[in-house]
């Protein structure tokens, strides 16, 4: 298990730095302030009228970068630090999550398939680990027979969340794309804020990438082990 143990620690390192980044980054372009004057919550009530969107609504969310669309309510909903400011950062992340309302209008076929499993992935993430490690337990307690079983339902399970963290790249990348080039079509921002906006917006999406390749390095852990005891 020390190599285990390992990945993990390198995963955590590597995100934690990636987050501190964005946090930092997050603060530096908080300080960018809109010559066009407008918040974060006017940024995207705009980009949503502009891509003729009207059963969208842009709500408040407590929390710090806890912004996120919910396709359910049909909600976009923005942390106290985007809702009412008025900066490069706080446009940046409206106008993102707006890229997934649009996506969601447009039905992108890639935010269809992640929603599709959603459900799935929910179930599989809380029994993947349990599976995982009380199949190796098994293995050294009872044998290979049950605890090999065992542990491969935990690898298939673990398998669906990084399918599930890799599809959402695209999303998170291609939502961006589309914040970015309203935000510019629309003349929203000066070059100096729309280079802010765009820094941020990499960094955010940096934290996906991190947490895909984290997930796949560990799947393809338990799978050695696996293939090894077989």
């Amino acid at each position: 298990m020390m190599g285990y143990y390992i990945i993990a620690g390198l995963i955590f390192i590597v995100s934690m730095y990636v987050s501190n980044r964005l946090k930092s980054k997050f603060k530096k372009y908080s300080k960018v302030h809109l010559q066009n004057g407008m918040s974060g919550k006017e940024i995207a009530e705009k980009m949503l009228r502009d891509n003729g969107i009207d059963d969208v609504k842009v709500i408040s969310t407590p929390g710090m970068l806890s912004d996120h669309y919910n396709p359910a309510k049909k909600t976009v909903n923005l942390s106290e630090g985007v809702y009412s400011q008025r900066n490069a950062a706080a446009a940046a992340v409206a106008a993102h999550e707006c890229g997934h309302a649009v996506q969601h209008a447009q039905a992108y076929s890639w935010l269809q398939m992640r929603s599709k499993l959603v459900p799935v992935v929910s179930v599989a993430s809380k029994l993947s680990q349990w599976a995982i490690f009380g199949g190796l337990i098994l293995m050294t307690m009872v044998g290979v027979g049950v605890g090999q079983t065992v542990l491969l339902l935990g690898i298939i399970m673990y398998g669906m969340g990084t399918l599930f963290s890799f599809i959402t790249l695209p999303v998170e990348y291609d939502a961006s794309k589309r914040a970015l080039v309203w935000l510019e079509t629309e003349n929203m921002l000066t070059s100096a804020e729309h280079d802010a906006a765009e820094d941020s917006l990499k960094w955010a999406a940096r934290t996906y990438v991190v947490a895909a390749v984290g997930s796949l390095a560990t799947l393809l852990y338990f799978v050695g082990i696996f293939m090894g005891r077989d």
